[in-house]
């Protein structure tokens, strides 16, 4: 897709509503080899039921009120895009143009992502009955700020793509790097959905993060909170729950699990939300392939856990852990 077919894609969602794509008559004379009025009718009393059972009203705003992922895909190509406009950007695009390319893109990804933001704020507030007033200039105000962190977060990704380029032999350059590891597109989608998790924004930040989940089977929730400089090599099959802290100088490779080792309940037996339950990784820790770290726990500066490790217990700094040391004894060894 060039960057006009882009700009004319996200034009299109900035809508809250649209009927472009939605017939406006029955299906022709074929649609009686599939019973369609039955169907119809069953789906309809499906969806009215679960409506009815989780005390959602229907039709009441005239529309669609949750955001679009279709959105949200083209307006994170495009951020993406305008970050690194000579590499993810347009393949016509030529340098004197940049600045032109850049700005144009921002305005158009921007409006459409503050629509999304409009759509997913008053979502909440319709679920909670909660007065729609002043949510709009709320929307704007979110949006800015994301905006405004753009260079911060550009800043931030240089520092992976070059832990990823010093970090892994086979990389020939920065630029191979970015167009081709599955680890930088994960963590590109993970610093933007992050700054919009923070912003109050987790629905569309859940989005963003799922979206590099389904094209490169990294998981990283976006609330987890991670440092400078980090690299994921190879990358299929990562987790990175919500509540995890990860430090600087930080690297780890395909099938590592950062996750929670249970899930507290209330009285009703409603599995409780937000407590801290994934582990603290701190600076310089490498984490080879399949290792499974659970709980709130901590992981010491510049130790190195060894492939297919199973961790719950604290890792002091400067360890080596492998399958044979904890097999071996108690207390973990020093490299």
């Amino acid at each position: 897709m060039n960057s006009g077919q882009l700009c004319r894609s996200l034009s299109s969602h900035q809508g809250e509503s649209s009927v472009s794509d939605i017939p406006q008559a029955p299906a022709d004379g074929r649609s009686s080899h599939w019973q369609l009025q039955r169907i119809v009718s069953q789906l309809r009393g499906a969806r009215e039921d679960w409506r009815a059972r989780n005390r959602r009203v229907s039709g009441e705003h005239g529309g669609r009120e949750l955001p679009s992922r279709a959105a949200m895909g083209e307006i994170l190509e495009a951020l993406s895009g305008a970050l690194f406009p000579m590499r993810l950007g347009p393949v016509d695009l030529r340098e004197e143009s940049e600045d032109f390319y850049v700005g144009h893109t921002l305005d158009v990804a921007l409006n459409a992502l503050l629509a999304q933001a409009r759509l997913e704020l008053r979502y909440v507030a319709h679920q909670q009955g909660a007065d729609l007033k002043g949510i709009d200039a709320h929307a704007l105000e979110l949006i800015q700020g994301f905006a405004t962190a753009l260079p911060a977060i550009r800043l931030l990704l240089d520092t992976d793509v070059l832990a990823a380029y010093h970090g892994d032999p086979a990389a020939r350059s920065v630029d191979e790097v970015l167009l081709c590891y599955p680890g930088i597109l994960a963590v590109i989608h993970h610093r933007l959905a992050h700054h919009l998790y923070r912003a109050g924004l987790p629905l569309l930040a859940r989005i963003s993060s799922e979206i590099a989940h389904s094209a490169t089977g990294i998981d990283i929730h976006p609330g987890a909170q991670i440092g400078p400089s980090f690299f994921i090599d190879h990358g299929t099959g990562v987790v990175i729950g919500e509540t995890a802290i990860i430090g600087e100088r930080v690297r780890i490779y395909q099938a590592v699990t950062l996750g929670a080792k249970r899930f507290p309940a209330d009285e009703d037996g409603q599995l409780q939300k937000g407590h801290p339950r994934h582990p603290i990784v701190e600076n310089d820790v490498v984490i080879y392939a399949g290792a499974t770290i659970l709980g709130r726990i901590t992981i010491g500066q510049g130790s190195t856990i060894g492939g297919n490790v199973w961790l719950t217990r604290s890792v002091p700094a400067g360890c080596n852990l492998t399958q044979a040391n904890l097999l071996q004894q108690d207390d973990y060894s020093k490299k």
